[in-house]
């Protein structure tokens, strides 16, 4: 049970480190960690969502 609760702490944490990244800033890592999931995941469709636009632009992303 405990690695369990690990091995989602961590993904938490995955999740959010790669939401600020992909928001540039414009979120801090403590705004992102005291967001509840259903707002993380929420952003995280929405960053998804772009990335596939600007891939069918042919626009530039990192």
């Amino acid at each position: 049970m405990v690695d369990a609760m690990e091995k989602e702490t961590q993904n938490i944490r995955l999740d959010v480190l790669k939401l600020c990244w992909y928001m540039r800033g414009g979120v801090t890592y403590e705004e992102a960690m005291q967001m509840g999931q259903t707002d993380r995941d929420l952003i995280d469709t929405i960053v998804k969502e772009n990335l596939e636009t600007t891939k069918k632009s042919g626009l530039p992303f990192f």
